[in-house]
């Protein structure tokens, strides 16, 4: 299958890498004009890095032209942070074309972002657009050209819109991720099985003395003790409340799944949080007020939640105060702005109003 990857991050290394060793023809995609000519300068590789070895793979292209990297793309992965996908919705819109997917994860109702931006462009291509709740790889880049995998997901609920094209995109998607994908209905189901808005807040706040305090620090081994862990589950269980007050079913995917020695497998199954830790990968140097987890995950995903929850008319008091806390560690007000249904153009729409929009899509 031809697949475009899109960003330069490890999400996206992991993805082409990844791809390119299962046999795709794989094209990354990057904005940075002098590391896409030192890639292609050193044969357009990527080294991948796993439990089973040291694996070299060559991509078909390396580009900074988004045209040529999506053209003919069966499927079109955009693993960037949510606060990029606004430029890049807006880059991609133009060039995509009938019968693509566009695929996000996770995305924090990103996919919302590229549908409006293609139907804001002119273009009526029918895509359609997916989102998950995870990243299916836990990667970090080692070098500029080299990517160690710690873990793939096992286990990947995805949301789609236009709903009505719901088993074309399944299906596209499940050729890159065999086994893997579990359909859980409209894209804003997959929005609300995002994991980072839940397992980041608390790790990033409740450990901001540890933070600034050490040099390097493992965020999800030291930083995850019992009463975090307590934390997380009840803010957990605020996410699982909207879904339910929209009418999404079981399973909810709880994140007290990804800690469990047993019973029912997460997104990236059993023992996964013991191999992220020992892995060291992510023990490291962290910015507490410029960190993913606080600019994206905090800030914009659970603004987002919070939002949801208002119109399914669902109390949020933690999220609410994460974001109360975690604003004023960054000196801003996190209870404005942020990612919500107002400010991705939705607001005036009821919950009727939204589900419709789910599943028909744009006029």
């Amino acid at each position: 299958m031809k697949i475009a990857v899109l960003g330069g991050g490890n999400g996206s290394f992991a993805a082409a890498g990844d791809f390119a060793l299962q046999g795709h023809e794989v094209r990354l995609w990057r904005r940075d004009a002098e590391l896409v000519a030192r890639h292609r300068a050193e044969g357009s590789r990527i080294a991948v890095k796993d439990a089973r070895g040291r694996h070299e793979v060559t991509l078909v292209l390396v580009t900074t032209d988004i045209a040529d990297a999506v053209r003919d793309a069966a499927l079109i992965l955009c693993p960037a942070p949510a606060f990029a996908q606004h430029d890049i919705a807006a880059a991609l819109a133009p060039h995509l074309a009938d019968g693509q997917v566009v695929f996000l994860p996770p995305a924090t109702f990103g996919s919302l972002i590229f549908a409006k931006a293609a139907f804001d462009a002119g273009n009526r291509a029918k895509v359609a657009f997916a989102e998950t709740g995870t990243l299916p790889w836990l990667a970090r880049k080692h070098g500029p050209f080299e990517v160690a995998i710690t873990i793939r997901a096992k286990r990947l609920p995805v949301g789609v819109f236009p709903l009505t094209d719901a088993d074309r995109a399944i299906a596209v998607i499940s050729e890159a991720f065999p086994g893997a994908i579990k359909p859980c209905g409209d894209a804003l189901s997959g929005a609300l099985m995002n994991a980072g808005p839940i397992i980041h807040p608390p790790l990033i706040v409740m450990n901001a003395g540890p933070i600034e305090h050490f040099e390097r620090w493992d965020i999800h081994k030291e930083g995850t003790q019992a009463a975090i862990r307590r934390v997380t589950d009840a803010l957990d269980a605020e996410r699982m409340a909207i879904r339910e007050s929209l009418g999404y079913g079981a399973p909810h995917f709880p994140l007290a799944n990804h800690y469990a020695k047993e019973g029912e497998e997460w997104m990236y199954g059993r023992g996964s949080h013991d191999r992220l830790t020992d892995s060291g990968d992510w023990r490291e140097q962290l910015v507490l007020t410029e960190h993913r987890y606080m600019r994206e995950d905090l800030r914009v995903g659970l603004s987002f939640f919070t939002s949801v929850a208002r119109l399914a008319g669902v109390p949020t008091p933690l999220a609410t105060a994460f974001l109360s806390i975690g604003g004023a560690i960054c000196g801003e007000n996190f209870l404005e702005g942020g990612r919500t249904l107002q400010s991705l153009g939705l607001g005036r729409l009821d919950r009727a109003g939204l589900l419709e929009l789910l599943q028909k899509g744009f006029a």
